[in-house]
């Protein structure tokens, strides 16, 4: 069975949807404040990362738990608005890049799935 990783396009288009992604969200005045004093290379090739495992590319992911990378801006107030303007932001990505309705909803699905984890609630996993 192929991965939502392979059915998007694999590396190329995991690498394009980044790019155009963060282009949205360093943009975005509501959640631009974030991202103040990140160096954006590195964050990007973290995202890369992720989201290829993510998506199914790859069997393992050494980077933080999401909760552990998020705790930060949690205290600096990240909230549902934030990542819902953050969902936005991936599925206008996704449609700008050609993904099918059908794939950028898994993508989406996915993204909302870890919503709790990112935001730093519920049971640690």
């Amino acid at each position: 069975m192929e991965s939502l990783y392979e059915k998007l396009g694999g590396e190329a288009a995991v690498n394009a949807a980044v790019e155009l992604f963060y282009n949205k969200v360093l943009n975005d005045p509501h959640i631009q404040h974030f991202f103040e004093h990140t160096d954006m290379k590195r964050q990007r090739a973290m995202q890369k990362a992720f989201l290829t495992f993510a998506f199914g590319g790859v069997p393992s992911y050494g980077g933080r738990s999401l909760r552990d990378a998020h705790a930060p801006l949690v205290e600096r107030g990240l909230n549902e608005s934030h990542f819902d303007a953050v969902v936005e932001h991936l599925r206008q990505t996704l449609k700008e890049l050609g993904v099918t309705d059908e794939l950028t909803e898994e993508a989406v699905m996915f993204t909302n799935s870890v919503r709790d984890e990112v935001l730093g609630r519920g049971r640690q996993q």
